[in-house]
């Protein structure tokens, strides 16, 4: 083994009692663009707040439309028709992704209803608090992001790696 290199972490699977090497999709790996979504994000809030003085929360912005306010309409419908519209016109230049679910219908239901609890909970989405709130620098927002960011890192260690699911 070359000077600094390290082995690959070793994983053992409980449940069919397996040892397996963790594997990373290199060809998946795609640094330049994950920036310049990130950047994208990043200016969006900022321009967001900057000319409307609203956060970009989609929870709060979606909760928004369940109880209208006057006035308040209007551009909660145009900012979440963006975020429709914007991946359909990806797909009209660069075709569909291939997309590979690893779970059921069933798991998909109870995780997309224990989301949407946790920001009722949480006083906000991971966009709210992971993206708006930081770079607010929010105590409040700073609790929420270690928590949900480490629930799901629990949560995929538990189903992967000590259930085998």
């Amino acid at each position: 083994m070359a000077f600094g290199a390290t082995k690959p972490p070793v994983f053992h699977n409980t449940r069919t009692h397996r040892r397996s090497i963790m594997d990373i999709a290199w060809d998946a790996f795609t640094p330049w663009s994950a920036l310049a979504g990130g950047l994208l994000i990043g200016l969006a809030a900022a321009l967001f707040v900057l000319l409307n003085g609203r956060i970009a929360g989609i929870s709060g912005i979606l909760g928004g439309l369940l109880t209208p306010v006057r006035g308040d309409l209007l551009w909660r419908i145009a900012f979440l028709a963006g975020m429709v519209g914007a991946p359909a016109v990806w797909v009209l230049f660069s075709g569909m992704p291939e997309v590979t679910i690893d779970a059921g219908y069933p798991a998909l239901i109870v995780a997309g209803l224990l989301v949407g609890v946790g920001t009722r909970y949480g006083s906000g989405c991971t966009s709210g608090h992971g993206v708006c709130g930081l770079s607010r620098l929010s105590v409040r927002s700073l609790v929420a992001t270690v928590s949900f960011m480490g629930a799901g890192f629990v949560t995929v260690y538990v189903v992967r790696h000590l259930l085998g699911v």
